[in-house]
């Protein structure tokens, strides 16, 4: 059997990431376990390996989880859907400021939710206020291709928007603190960057006036939910006249929470516990207000996230362990160690190859994995790490199978019949991407090199 582990774990890896990408609609969880239990059979991860998995991806996992809860109970709320109803009306008839109001909003869900989480809610929203607005397909692809390329990228400028990021920062020993102190300009700076090259790429597309309509801003289309038409599927939560109030107070509330991450990083205060308390808060708040146990959460939290996040990594540490990390040391090694320029542009864009090849999930994973066996000193230690971190979540945006939320967005605009060819998503992606992630990457080195 020790004779067959290595094939047996490289094939176990490009089968799993084969089927995600084959049947992208599929739970993740269910070829990532099964891949991972080949891999345990096979003895290219021991049961000591488990544990240190375990403790690995622990702390990220509860604070995915914990931010997803808080999703949900927004969800109930109506505040989704209320924030799409005021984007249409800040935008006042103007098809091309709609085109900003759109890609901010979808920034802003990826800031308080997560990248995934981001183009569950945003995507349904923007299909059916798009097609409320009575557009055509081509006049369609610009809002949602732009809010997908912002949201999946915008889980860069801070570490808790993204499960794998959460997970790299405990393998890389950075709390949540510094990495949005080194990342959250440079990222930012990227971000925006991208959307004036969407725009200006679309500009002739986006219609000048929109037509004249109206969403019920008290009404919630649950828009996570598969199979429920955002037209149909609605019900009252929160009378019109308390709505404005109620929706303010709980931005508030939930920006503070999200704050408090960062505070209690910077204090060493545990941050899972911190995410697991401010959602706990928001679930006693909607509980005393719309009268909804808690307990629903149980059926509701995705809670395959812990199965998928867990089996990636043993799969992944199963590679490690047969000496794919020892391979890449050697190959790069040499160049990251000349600067910190080298090292930024070298390892993002090694993981935006490796994160279009394989997917950006398993990439990062390897990629840091990588990093820490180098023997680099700490400052390039952590802008390697970041500078992957880019490559991971922006570079990987090149091909729709780079990334998980772009394979569920592939699929859910098919679904809301709004055609888009692999073509038409590389004729826009190929000029904007590339031009992207070199900017950030150097931005990252100078910033870096000036404040740290």
């Amino acid at each position: 059997m020790h004779d067959l582990m290595v094939p047996i774990t490289i094939i176990s890896f490009l089968c799993t990431v084969s089927f995600i990408f084959w049947r992208p609609h599929v739970n993740e969880a269910i070829p990532a376990s099964v891949g991972a239990l080949v891999v345990l059979i096979s003895g290219s991860v021991s049961l000591q390996d488990l544990g240190l998995i375990t403790e690995t991806i622990g702390g990220a996992a509860i604070t995915i989880i914990a931010t997803i809860v808080m999703a949900i109970v927004l969800e109930s709320f109506g505040f989704f859907h209320w924030a799409a109803s005021l984007l249409l009306k800040q935008a006042k008839g103007s098809g091309r400021r709609l085109f900003w109001y759109t890609n901010g909003f979808c920034f802003l869900m990826t800031l308080f939710v997560n990248n995934d989480g981001s183009i569950l809610i945003t995507t349904p929203i923007l299909l059916m206020l798009l097609q409320r607005l009575r557009l055509k397909n081509h006049q369609k692809i610009p809002y949602l291709l732009s809010g997908a390329l912002i949201a999946t990228a915008s889980s860069a400028p801070i570490g808790v928007s993204n499960i794998v990021n959460l997970i790299a920062l405990k393998i890389v020993n950075m709390d949540l603190y510094m990495h949005t102190a080194m990342m959250f300009v440079p990222a930012s700076a990227g971000l925006v960057l991208l959307t004036f090259m969407l725009y200006f790429i679309f500009y002739r597309v986006l219609p000048r006036r929109l037509a004249n309509v109206q969403l019920d801003p008290w009404y919630q289309p649950y828009p996570a939910a598969p199979g429920h038409h955002p037209l149909k599927d609605t019900k009252p939560v929160v009378p019109r006249e308390k709505q404005t109030k109620l929706m303010r107070n709980i931005f508030i509330f939930v920006l503070g929470v999200r704050l408090s991450l960062f505070a209690a990083s910077y204090l060493h205060f545990p941050v899972p516990w911190m995410a697991v308390i401010g959602s706990a808060f928001l679930l006693a708040w909607r509980w005393y207000y719309l009268k909804i146990s808690p307990l629903d959460m149980l059926k509701k939290t995705p809670w395959y996230i812990l199965i998928f996040a867990f089996s990636m990594y043993v799969i992944i540490y199963g590679l490690h362990n047969i000496g794919l990390t020892e391979m890449l040391i050697q190959l790069l090694q040499p160049v990251i160690k000349g600067s910190l320029l080298h090292a930024s542009v070298v390892m993002g864009f090694v993981m935006s190859v490796l994160s279009n090849i394989f997917n950006n999930h398993p990439a990062l994973m390897v990629g840091t994995l990588t990093l820490t066996h180098m023997g680099l000193d700490p400052l390039t230690l952590k802008i390697s790490y970041l500078a992957s971190v880019i490559g991971s979540d922006m570079g990987s945006l090149l091909l729709p199978i780079g990334t998980l939320a772009t394979l569920m967005w592939m699929h859910m605009i098919k679904k809301g019949k709004v055609r888009i060819t692999w073509g038409e998503y590389l004729k826009v992606t190929s000029l904007v991407i590339p031009v992207t992630v070199f900017f950030t990457l150097v931005f990252l080195a100078q910033w870096v090199s000036w404040f740290f």
